[in-house]
């Protein structure tokens, strides 16, 4: 009913007070005092409440009551003519069709407006509607609920950020966000990436999975904002939303994990361990470094409950924290004070492990010591990693009180930690996943080139002039071998060692340093500032815990990778006897302290040493040249001896060959012209450019492992037999087993080379010339030529018969100088050599046809030429030519 004509006179007429004209006082029609109303907007909500209609009356049921000629439709009105009858199995094919409409529109808005659809959402937002008006007509509505959506969320309106993202509304939103980017996210061919993640995690029964910062920061501009400044607070909200995710679709996953964690990846900044500051502090960095020490997995309280000695009431739970112990103030149910005791059963844990991590090698500057850096791994982050892994960090740099601190320093100063949230470790199978498949159709169709070998030689080290068997060595023990374990008895070893001896000056540390470079694990150090302890592992003393901790050594830390020493010779004899069980069993044995274990040392090593007196004698073996006793050079597969010879041809090609090099490498040039200009090498092999080198190696070890399959087992033990033969006749270098087990890890890598899944005859015939060449560079002068007349036909196996050919032709042409000097005393600058004389020497390796050697390169760079009238070949001294 209406109320608006009762009152006594119109509401609109009166005078509104303080309104009134000049001279004149208000006027009050109302009797009571208690009736005025003050201020027009007020009279204005009466007048509208004067209006309406009171549904609330003593007989509201009457109007539900029911009246039949009202409760119908007028059939005129209704206009049904162009609408069929529709079906119930129709009907429900429309609604999804519509539901599929409506998330297609909702995939199409991704932005902060996008809906957050989920097929179950078409039942719920009316269910959730009807809760929601329940709970606020009997006040009891949660204050989530009826937050509304903040679109500008990076406004943080005058806040810090750790503040705002712990507020509320921002909060929600976020959530909210984040939710809507795990639900809709999709990748270039239009896959959910985020929801095959899930699930893919719970078919594992894994605990977390990752986030890229690169899509998060496309996607969602503001959470990427706000990570790195407040990782905690917003992490936290991450992992509350993915274990509502989940939890969404298998209800009763929590049996299996009770937290899901979402890891953040890819963030774009690395920091070096040494740069941190105090404006790191609180923020999410990333950071790369060596595992030098971990602890053990223990059990971290997480979430806490006490016992109540005086009443026994259960208090909690209590979210412990990482810096201090959470305790309660006085027991709720007798008021009190304490003592409290953990209560075990009730009490929630979680794993915990603390690791040191150190710089990596190649990371530190010159003349510094490696920094270190503790860092905490929780859940299922522990033993992801083991010491001598190269590690690759993102986590909360953040700080602890440390009372040690204090007392040493005298004033307070606190320690710092990485709270690990996400850890990859670097090794060879992750380069191999980074694989693209245009880097491994590279390397397929490199391996179908009939030369590979030759260029992959002429790739190491190519800004090192010539030492072509140095190269081949090297490139061999990149490959390596295939490890053998038959039954888990008798282990042996597939790396290769080298080492490399000879003058100063022949570029030695720099093959190492090259091999540092292109080898996906390596660990570079020198005899001199080595220790035993320091290339195997060394116990020590935590400071922190007071308990005996094991520290990794370098051949530890080049575990699966390559172990460079430089100035080998330099290490104490005591020292060096230390890696005699690391370089052929592959392990270190650990006796100190208590401390009873067998650490593994799968590397190749690498080594360069100078000879006594600084430079090597040819008239002396090598075993005299070098103070290094049989044992351990016995554990070298391959030695190498470099010697700096003088010879004019050469030294003309090795000068201008650094000219060029230096020139190339100017500054002022053009980076094309660079590339362009060190892509052949002198022979006219095409290098291999380093990126796709590096990538080759590592695909081959991780895929390639041959097989010895009709191997010609003859000729190597008649190689052997001979060889042992002599080595006893000339009591040089002792041969034993371990160089037949050399010649077949050699024929194994030279097969992983070509990327083959046997060995042939090809590859036990390289081993056998690289084997035979290490032994007989070693010998005296005067042996040396007896021998390599012994071995011709197998050091001459695929040799380039133009490089033996000119070597022989280079002979003739300096015995003929020397013999022109000798009997007349003058120098002459050129000689002449009868045809004839050349071809009855290169009949005794079975050569008949010179006219391509005539033609080639290497006959006309060498200044030689040939005149066929008169059959002769005229070389000329470039040295002293006019």
């Amino acid at each position: 009913m209406s109320q608006g004509s009762s009152h006594p006179g119109s509401r609109a007429s009166s005078p509104v007070p303080g309104s009134s004209e000049v001279g004149t006082s208000p006027t009050h029609p109302f009797e009571d005092e208690s009736d005025i109303i003050p201020h027009g907007e007020d009279l204005h909500l009466e007048e509208e409440e004067a209006d309406g209609e009171d549904l609330f009356g003593d007989n509201l049921e009457a109007d539900y009551r029911p009246m039949p000629e009202l409760d119908r439709y007028d059939r005129g009105d209704l206009d049904d003519e162009d609408y069929d009858h529709m079906d119930i199995a129709d009907r429900v094919a429309a609604e999804q069709e519509l539901r599929r409409r409506d998330r297609e529109e909702a995939f199409g808005r991704r932005g902060d407006d996008a809906l957050l659809y989920d097929e179950s959402d078409d039942d719920e937002a009316p269910r959730r509607k009807r809760r929601i008006a329940d709970k606020s007509a009997m006040d009891d509505i949660e204050d989530e609920e009826m937050i509304e959506s903040i679109e500008n969320l990076e406004d943080t309106k005058g806040h810090t950020i750790k503040e705002w993202v712990t507020m509320l509304a921002p909060r929600t939103e976020i959530a909210n966000r984040f939710k809507n980017f795990l639900r809709n996210f999709v990748n270039a061919k239009k896959q959910y990436v985020y929801k095959d993640k899930i699930r893919r995690m719970c078919e594992s029964n894994h605990s977390s999975f990752e986030v890229e910062f690169t899509n998060l920061a496309v996607t969602e501009q503001a959470l990427a904002y706000f990570l790195p400044e407040a990782p905690a607070e917003v992490l936290e909200i991450f992992d509350k939303v993915a274990k509502e995710l989940v939890l969404a679709v298998y209800p009763s996953y929590e049996r299996i994990a009770s937290e899901i964690h979402v890891r953040i990846s890819d963030l774009p900044l690395t920091e070096d361990v040494r740069t941190f500051r105090k404006m790191h502090l609180n923020q999410l960095v990333r950071t790369t470094g060596v595992v030098t020490a971990t602890t053990g997995v223990l059990p971290q309280l997480s979430y806490v409950k006490y016992d109540c000695n005086k009443c026994g009431f259960i208090l909690g739970p209590f979210t412990q924290s990482q810096d201090t112990e959470v305790k309660p103030g006085s027991c709720p149910e007798c008021q009190s004070t304490g003592p409290f005791l953990v209560n075990m059963e009730k009490t929630l844990y979680r794993n915990y492990q603390r690791i040191t991590i150190q710089e990596s090698p190649a990371h530190v500057p010159a003349g510094r010591i490696p920094r270190s850096k503790e860092c905490i791994l929780l859940a299922d982050l522990c033993d992801r990693c083991k010491p001598g892994d190269e590690i690759d960090i993102t986590g909360i740099y953040s700080c602890t009180y440390d009372g040690s601190l204090n007392t040493d320093q005298g004033f307070p100063v606190f320690a710092t930690v990485i709270l690990a949230n996400h850890l990859i470790v670097k090794d060879n199978k992750q380069i191999i996943e980074s694989l693209t498949d245009e880097d491994v159709q590279t390397i397929l169709k490199l391996s179908q080139d009939h030369r590979i070998g030759e260029r992959i030689v002429a790739s190491i080290g190519p800004s090192i002039y010539g030492h072509n068997y140095i190269k081949r060595g090297l490139a061999l023990s990149l490959f390596g071998g295939v490890p053998k374990n038959p039954g888990d008895k008798h282990k042996i070893r597939g790396d290769i060692n080298v080492l490399l001896c000879g003058d100063p000056g022949t570029a030695k540390s720099q093959f190492l340093k090259y091999v540092e470079k292109v080898a996906p694990r390596a660990i570079f150090t020198t005899g001199q500032g080595a220790s035993a302890v320091g290339l195997t592992a060394y116990v020590r003393r935590n400071p922190q815990s007071r308990e005996w901790t094991l520290e990794a050594g370098a051949l530890v830390l080049a575990d699966q990778g390559v172990c460079l020493i430089d100035e080998f010779d330099k290490m104490n004899d005591a020292d060096r006897t230390s890696i005699h069980e690391a370089m052929e069993q592959q392990s270190i044995s650990i006796s100190k302290a208590g401390i009873v274990t067998s650490l593994q040392a799968r590397c190749a090593v690498m080594a360069a040493a100078n000879p006594i007196g600084g430079r090597y004698d040819p008239t002396l073996t090598f075993s005299e040249n070098v103070q290094l006793t049989e044992p351990i050079m016995s554990r070298f597969d391959i030695l190498c001896v470099v010697r700096d010879e003088v010879d004019s041809v050469k030294d003309i090609k090795l000068a201008n060959f650094v000219v060029d090099s230096h020139i190339r490498h100017h500054p002022i040039k053009v980076a094309n012209e660079v590339d362009d200009a060190i892509l052949v090498t002198e022979s006219g092999v095409e290098v291999i450019p380093q990126e796709i080198l590096k990538k080759y190696i590592v695909y081959a070890k991780q895929n390639i492992h041959p097989k010895l399959h009709n191997m010609d087992q003859d000729k190597v033990s008649k190689m052997y037999s001979q060889l042992r033969q002599e080595s006893m006749s000339t009591g040089s270098l002792p041969i034993t087993v371990r160089h037949i087990e050399s010649v077949i890890r050699m024929a194994e890598a030279h097969a992983k080379m070509h990327l083959r899944d046997y060995v042939q005859e090809d590859d036990v015939n390289m081993a056998i010339r690289i084997m035979l060449e290490s032994f007989i560079e070693t010998q005296k002068y005067s042996v040396m030529k007896q021998m390599r007349n012994t071995f011709q036909k197998y050091l001459s196996f695929k040799k380039d018969i133009s490089e033996l050919l000119f070597f022989i032709l280079r002979q003739m042409a300096m015995d003929q100088l020397r013999y022109i000097r000798g009997v007349s005393g003058v120098i002459v600058n050129s000689v002449e050599i009868e045809e004839k004389e050349f071809k009855d020497k290169v009949k005794q390796i079975n050569v008949f046809d010179l006219r391509q050697f005539y033609e080639s390169s290497i006959f006309r760079d060498n200044h030689f030429v040939y005149d066929g009238k008169v059959r002769k070949i005229f070389w000329t001294n470039p040295t002293r030519a006019p």
